[in-house]
């Protein structure tokens, strides 16, 4: 071989091209080329010497012809279009015997190679179907120019890289390193069936279906999966698949080429579609995917939120579900001794109890656990837990789309002016999120209930009566996110696209447990009505799935109608609180009008009694008077009477109300 182009770790597809030399020679008498021991009619890596070397030892070219089932003419096809490259002789040899191309064609090969075969020129054949070989354009297919590909040059020559053409679609997954700490019991517990899912499979491996909400906690699983095997995952995002046949069937070809080239696994993320979505995406989407399963016949992982039913799409290959949950209770609460050990000694009896108040709100992966322990490193002990509290809040949070939007929380129990019934139920409220807990675990109420163990409230008010107010302010007084989730977002005419909707409203809140207020319920919620067709039986099942999620999840979850009567009682059995907020009263309306006002408002001559006589609500005081604010800002007058009249007139025209001369008699 000229030139050291291939070195002595390749030395086998060196004696190939030396074996094809002889060929090249023996049909070409008048070449000059030294080949020394070559008899064209043996081959030093036929069948029976490959038999004898054990399957890890094998040589690229070796475990080529055998995975891919080349016969002996494929496989010596390849190695002298791969001589052409890397040979100058050979390249040499075809620009003498093919001037016009200087290349391999199917009529060269056929004349010069032994035990030639046609059908290896076949489309279905290995060389065409798994593209080992490129053809040029010619008049006819013999006479056609071959190249031997890219990737397989390289491989050949024990360079590994992934197929341009995979680029845009399939990445490698990144290596899992010692940082990330170890996996807990429970995750380990489904590394071990995964790999005996596949150790026991002695024909096509299973799909490995991980579910769960923590990405990394599925991507951590499979790595050691793969890793126990010596396999490498890549990742394709399944919302990027090609949507058209003949796209998706040489993505599908070219990767299982790639699989059996590299020994790679092929991970798919279907976290970004909706396998059973109503919506014509979504079964495009579903169809896009189902047939990429169906093509792929080499080692699959699947990763979805929610399990799926691939039975009907793979019914001749075995599925195994692994549902990937958050660690335990028991094991976040050993992830976060171990890593703030240093602190349990100097905190004594306090550590404990503020630990039980972390892990009652916030439920995390171990990854999470441990990056927020190490953001609290060197923090004054008695600060340690509020400021882990923090970290806790900002990490939970996630980009939260179209659906669910963060109300930042900033009133006060003095800002909201209810009956003291109301109120009592709020801080009960309160305290059923702060004791979570204590009472369900420590103190075994959670064994006690067959439904789940979320806690639920409705406020039931007119327009403006403190309804997301008082939301704002469970917020704050318990330091937790607020969310406020857009119904009309969330109900879709789409059969299923609802239900995917509120699991991923809730999904995104349950790392932090937020508190979830779903404004103007009365566009899911009404009177249960006689089941005439599909829908009405569909939209009864839309409501009883939103209380179901209501009730399995581990935070707040606020419902507010202006109609309490529109909902039905059998719906209002399933919910554990529930607010009056009333219009208020005259009383209540002068304090609402006391409080309004920030203390750095300049005023003068206000008479709150006389205010409350406007038939208003609480919302309509807070728009009056900051209209009324800004009108004196204008004329650079402290806010009076004079400008909160102004400003009330044109409140009562936005509510087509009249504004009657015993609302504003004696304000001027």
């Amino acid at each position: 071989m000229n030139n050291g182009l291939l070195s002595e770790r390749f030395d086998t597809l060196s004696q190939a091209i030396q074996r094809i030399k002889g060929y090249l020679a023996y049909h070409s008498p008048d070449l000059s080329w030294s080949v020394q021991g070559i008899n064209p009619a043996l081959r030093d890596d036929d069948q029976a010497s490959r038999e004898g070397i054990p399957a890890q030892d094998w040589s690229p070219l070796q475990h080529l012809g055998q995975r891919l089932q080349l016969s002996q003419f494929a496989q010596d096809l390849l190695v002298l279009c791969a001589g052409v490259e890397l040979d100058s002789e050979i390249a040499q040899w075809c620009r003498h015997h093919n001037p016009q191309q200087a290349s391999v064609t199917f009529g060269l090969a056929l004349a010069v190679l032994p035990e030639a075969q046609w059908e290896s020129f076949t489309p279905t054949a290995p060389l065409r179907h798994w593209q080992l070989i490129d053809i040029g354009p010619g008049h006819h297919l013999v006479s056609s120019p071959l190249r031997i590909n890219e990737r397989i040059l390289h491989y050949l020559t024990g360079s590994q890289f992934l197929d341009e053409r995979l680029r845009p679609y399939v990445r490698m997954v990144e290596e899992v390193t010692p940082e990330q700490g170890a996996l807990v019991p429970s995750h380990q517990a489904l590394i071990e069936r995964g790999i005996q899912a596949w150790r026991s499979s002695a024909q096509t491996l299973p799909l490995l279906q991980l579910c769960g909400l923590e990405a990394g906690d599925k991507h951590r699983i499979a790595h050691e999966i793969c890793r126990h095997f010596g396999l490498d995952p890549c990742e394709v995002d399944a919302a990027t698949l090609p949507s058209t046949p003949r796209e998706l069937e040489e993505l599908s070809r070219l990767w299982m080429r790639e699989a059996i080239l590299s020994h790679r696994v092929l991970w798919v993320n279907c976290d970004r579609i909706s396998l059973d979505s109503g919506d014509p995406m979504g079964r495009q989407q579903a169809t896009t995917l189902a047939q990429l399963l169906q093509r792929i016949r080499t080692p699959l992982m699947l990763s979805t939120q929610q399990p799926k039913d691939l039975k009907r799409d793979l019914s001749d290959r075995a599925i195994i579900t692994l549902e990937v949950q958050s660690p335990t209770l028991a094991e976040q609460r050993q992830l976060w001794t171990h890593h703030l050990q240093d602190y349990g000694q100097v905190l004594n009896g306090q550590f404990d109890s503020q630990l039980d108040r972390l892990m009652g709100h916030f439920n995390l992966s171990g990854r999470a656990i441990q990056w927020a322990c190490q953001q609290s490193l060197g923090v004054d002990p008695h600060n340690l837990f509020q400021t882990l509290w923090q970290t806790c809040r900002h990490q939970a949070r996630q980009s939260t789309g179209h659906l669910i939007e963060r109300i930042e929380a900033t009133a006060d129990w003095e800002d909201l002016i209810v009956s003291e019934t109301a109120q009592q139920v709020l801080v009960d409220v309160a305290a059923h999120v702060r004791q979570r807990l204590r009472v369900y675990h420590e103190w075994g109420f959670a064994g006690k209930t067959s439904r789940g163990m979320g806690i639920s409230a409705l406020f039931a008010g007119a327009s403006g009566t403190g309804k997301t107010m008082a939301a704002e302010i469970l917020a704050k007084e318990l330091n937790l996110d607020l969310y406020r989730v857009d119904l009309s977002g969330v109900v879709s005419k789409y059969i299923g696209e609802t239900e995917k909707n509120l699991r991923q409203v809730f999904a995104l809140a349950e790392a932090g447990g937020s508190i979830l207020l779903f404004d103007e319920a009365d566009a899911l919620f009404g009177k249960r009505s006689d089941v005439k067709d599909s829908h009405d039986r569909y939209a009864n099942m839309e409501v009883s799935y939103l209380l179901q999620q209501m009730e399995s999840y581990r935070g707040l979850s606020i419902l507010t109608t202006n109609l309490k009567d529109s909902i039905d009682t059998a719906f209002l059995r399933r919910i554990r609180f529930v607010v009056r907020f009333s219009f208020p009263d005259p009383t209540q309306r002068a304090l609402i009008w006391q409080r309004i006002f920030p203390q750095q408002t300049p005023t003068q001559g206000l008479n709150f009694n006389r205010l409350a006589s406007l038939q208003v609500s609480g919302g309509n005081i807070r728009n009056i008077a900051l209209n009324a604010a800004f009108i004196a800002a204008d004329t650079g007058d402290p806010v009076q009477m004079v400008h909160i009249l102004q400003a009330a007139r044109q409140e009562y025209v936005k509510l087509e109300k009249t504004l009657t001369d015993p609302e504003i008699k004696g304000w001027i």
